[in-house]
């Protein structure tokens, strides 16, 4: 005869497979994480020679964070790249310089100033220099005959890049075809590439900003100051809080105003637009952008706006 079903018995099997299975239960963040250290190990196994873009903002910081959990405790099998448009914020690159210094690793700077002197670039009327970043960009990965680089590109941050896969191949003028994406079912990622062709690898392409937030105050990652509430010279263009600065802001008729704000990305001074915020600490911002419903590019970038397609037709281009 079968035992009462509240018999003592049966409720310790019952409690102790509970047990058993919480360890095998992970957490959103987990599996995330999880996904990101799967892509960066496949690709160095796959690649001969990947970099990592860094740049200093928070995806590429994630990026290295995930990098770094992926190798310990050997070093990161690969080196950064930077493509510096001369038009960054300070307080960025000091924590770039600072971050390579702290973990020993191998920096590539491709500067947008050089180019312009060398006169293979022309200064934009708007003075914005994030599309011109394509050319520097394209000709370090010929140079260091890169055949993977790493972005930190993800689908939610504007509709061209949700049309990418983890692994988005570019031709040998490191152009984006959309209909050359190939299928990647069970997490199978396709690396294959003719000669001079190259692979975009995207960790974090199935994050959100705020998955990224929550990942940040949950493995306590410091950022630049940027980030967080601070007071600061602002001028409005366009419907957003630009930085002033020699990059050719602000015009006769826009008023200079100190405002307490923060960036939720970080670009161009001359396109990347602040928010009015008091957050001040990490569980603050993961509580505003909660509650926001406009995406980040769509908020605070100026590039993303000049067109319905802008960042489409600079990816096709060999933007990231």
């Amino acid at each position: 005869m079968k035992p009462p079903v509240d018999a003592p018995h049966s409720r310790r099997a019952d409690e102790e497979k509970g047990a058993a299975g919480t360890p095998y239960a992970l957490s959103h963040l987990e599996v995330l994480e999880s996904e990101a250290v799967h892509i960066f190990r496949e690709a160095a196994g796959e690649f001969e020679r990947p970099v990592l873009l860094f740049s200093g903002g928070k995806d590429s910081i994630v990026m290295l964070h995930l990098a770094l959990k992926a190798f310990t405790p050997a070093p990161v099998p690969f080196a950064l790249l930077h493509v510096d448009t001369g038009h960054n914020f300070p307080a960025v690159l000091d924590y770039r310089d600072r971050t390579v210094d702290r973990y020993k690793l191998r920096l590539h700077v491709v500067s947008v100033q050089d180019y312009i002197d060398r006169g293979m670039l022309r200064e934009r009327p708007d003075g914005t220099r994030n599309p011109l970043q394509t050319l520097p960009l394209t000709e370090a990965i010929q140079q260091l005959r890169l055949d993977a680089v790493f972005g930190g590109g993800r689908r939610d941050e504007e509709k061209a890049r949700a049309k990418e896969r983890v692994f988005s191949l570019r031709d040998e003028f490191s152009q984006w075809n959309p209909r050359r994406q190939r299928p990647e079912l069970w997490q199978l990622y396709n690396g294959r590439h003719s000669p001079g062709e190259h692979v975009r690898v995207f960790p974090l392409s199935n994050w959100t900003e705020l998955d990224v937030w929550q990942y940040i105050a949950r493995e306590h990652i410091e950022l630049p100051s940027i980030y967080f509430a601070h007071e600061r010279e602002v001028f409005r263009r366009n419907g957003m809080w630009l930085t002033a600065g020699d990059w050719g802001g602000p015009k006769d008729g826009e008023a200079v105003e100190r405002r307490t704000v923060r960036y939720r990305t970080v670009g161009d001074m001359s396109c990347t637009g602040a928010v009015d915020s008091a957050a001040l600490t990490v569980e603050q911002i993961v509580a505003e952008i909660a509650a926001s419903r406009l995406s980040e590019r769509g908020a605070t970038r100026a590039d993303d706006q000049l067109s319905e397609a802008a960042m489409e037709d600079r990816k096709r281009d060999g933007y990231f």
